[in-house]
């Protein structure tokens, strides 16, 4: 699926904000510096700093009395040679969260325009930030989706694309992460899908009306009012959310848009062009009158003039009709036609539209575990070591190649000359994949680790640095090796036998090669 089709459309939320103690999850404030006197109140909710989550981009002030705290900082990555930048959110392995990403430009680099780039959800590109005609009309932006939590951090990262400007960076104002019930959304393979918010509407509310967020909606959702020319009617009888698999807030039940008796009640929302694709929708539906037997209607729907769901029986006590995967493109008309007899017509609560996305391709667990090891044994990892270290393809790793097969697998490691100190990690080993380790002139220290797993390594490039102790006996072992270098070290003792029995060209010392076989060998 080409990226146009995985654009999440923008929702957008007004520059001014009224929101008990916070969801379950995470509330990022970015940019807003390491002090916890920098955490604000945003209604009843706390955003914190996000230092702590991410280790690159600077951070930059905007200066707007009128905004609510979290947009007047913001992060932004100007380090134009990384290939993204990411945050890493501690989460529960296996948990489903909902991950909202905020935008308030602001003019923070003094131009005119935010920039466009990408954003990515555990190493899936999940859409195209471009905040610019919200910006324009005095508005932030916000992106949602709902993916699964495949290990123990949860990775959001913003990467430059050919849309970047030369003079801009990708920033970002908040980052927000909602612990969902294993109920919401259940109808989706989340170990193949993400949703992507499209829109969430509280219907026969007018805009200017308040966006039901936390905490009538214990998730932090956002459902934005709507209102059309249809009549409106104020419902009697109260919800109870937990009878919804998808725990709709019970303020979304106050209010629906309705007709008259024995008309088709015709909706258009959302009120945006909706890319080719797969949706998931959910309709939410209450009778509106004093609970009694009588006190209910049936009635089918329709989306777009394709049967969505018939005879449809609503009471006093609300309903919930979806469909998990559901082809939209364009324009989208919601249509409830009375069943024969009902005295009443039609009656609609609130509905919510979510893309499907696919997920790609997945990086071996092992080598995501190992790679991070390698990581936390240098003292200087590149900037851009954070996230999947393979994909997306094009954002893996600095100095890291990787092959995309069944699963990414990292094929390549060459760091040369990058200043790097520290030491080599042991698990380097786990990256059985490996090819080539080239990790030459730079200052590591300590031993050179067993490697004898490495069955595909070919070349090991370890030349000018501090390395010290003897040469590892698992080299002899690696029956694909040709091409050692070890020169410019500490290293001691003589050249293992399992080594000088092979074929293998090794250089030790300065300048100096020592060959197990005769040239003409070779």
């Amino acid at each position: 699926m080409s990226l146009c089709l995985l654009l999440l459309w923008m929702i957008t939320i007004p520059l001014q904000a009224n929101s008990q103690p916070n969801p379950r999850g995470y509330l990022l404030n970015c940019g807003a510096g390491a002090s916890s006197n920098n955490d604000v109140i945003v209604g009843n909710l706390k955003y914190v700093t996000d230092e702590g989550y991410i280790s690159v981009g600077k951070t930059s002030n905007i200066k707007n009395n009128d905004l609510v705290p979290i947009l007047t900082t913001l992060r932004y990555f100007p380090d134009k040679s990384a290939r993204k930048y990411c945050y890493e959110i501690p989460v529960i392995k296996g948990g489903k969260y909902l991950v909202r990403t905020t935008y308030y430009y602001g003019g923070f680099d003094d131009g005119k325009e935010p920039p466009i780039f990408d954003q990515i959800v555990e190493g899936t590109k999940w859409s195209v930030v471009n905040t610019t005609e919200d910006y324009a009309n005095g508005l932030s932006s916000y992106y949602e989706t709902v993916v699964l939590a495949k290990g123990k951090t949860l990775s959001v990262c913003l990467a430059r694309n050919n849309m970047t400007g030369t003079d801009s960076s990708p920033f970002i104002s908040a980052l927000e992460l909602e612990y969902l019930d294993d109920s919401v959304y259940n109808s989706t393979d989340f170990n193949k899908y993400a949703l992507s918010t499209v829109a969430r509407g509280n219907f026969g509310i007018t805009d200017d009306g308040d966006v039901v967020g936390f905490p009538d909606d214990k998730f932090n959702r956002l459902w934005q009012p709507f209102k059309d020319n249809n009549p409106v009617s104020t419902n009697k009888a109260n919800v109870t959310p937990s009878d919804f698999w998808n725990v709709p807030p019970e303020k979304l039940f106050e209010t629906s848009v309705t007709t008259s008796r024995g008309k088709e009640l015709q909706i258009q929302w959302p009120p945006v062009l909706l890319p080719s694709a797969a949706y998931y929708i959910a309709l939410y539906f209450q009778d509106n009158r004093n609970p009694s037997p009588f006190s209910w209607r049936v009635f089918n729907v329709s989306v777009n003039g394709k049967p969505f769901s018939s005879n449809v029986n609503v009471t006093t006590k609300g309903l919930t009709v979806y469909a998990a995967k559901w082809p939209l493109s364009g324009n989208t008309e919601i249509v409830l036609t009375p069943g024969a007899g009902m005295p009443v017509g039609p009656v609609i609560s609130a509905a919510e539209i979510m893309q499907i996305f696919p997920l790609g391709l997945e990086t071996l667990n092992r080598d995501v575990t190992a790679m991070h090891e390698v990581k936390r044994s240098f003292d200087n990892p590149p900037p851009d070591w954070s996230g999947d270290p393979c994909l997306p393809e094009g954002n893996g790793w600095t100095g890291v190649t990787c092959s995309h097969d069944k699963f990414a697998r990292v094929i390549c490691l060459n760091l040369t000359n990058v200043g790097l100190s520290g030491s080599i990690a042991p698990s380097i080993a786990n990256l059985t994949a490996l090819h080539n380790i080239w990790l030459g002139n730079n200052k590591l220290a300590g031993e050179i680790p067993e490697m004898g797993a490495l069955k595909e390594l070919e070349t090991l490039h370890l030349e000018n640095n501090q390395l010290e102790g003897k040469i590892p006996e698992s080299l002899g072992q690696l029956p694909k090796l040709r091409e050692i270098y070890l020169q410019n070290n500490k290293l001691k003792g003589d050249v293992p036998k399992t080594l000088q029995d092979k074929k293998i060209k090794i250089q030790m010392k300065y300048q100096e090669e020592i060959r197990s076989q005769s040239p003409a060998e070779m």
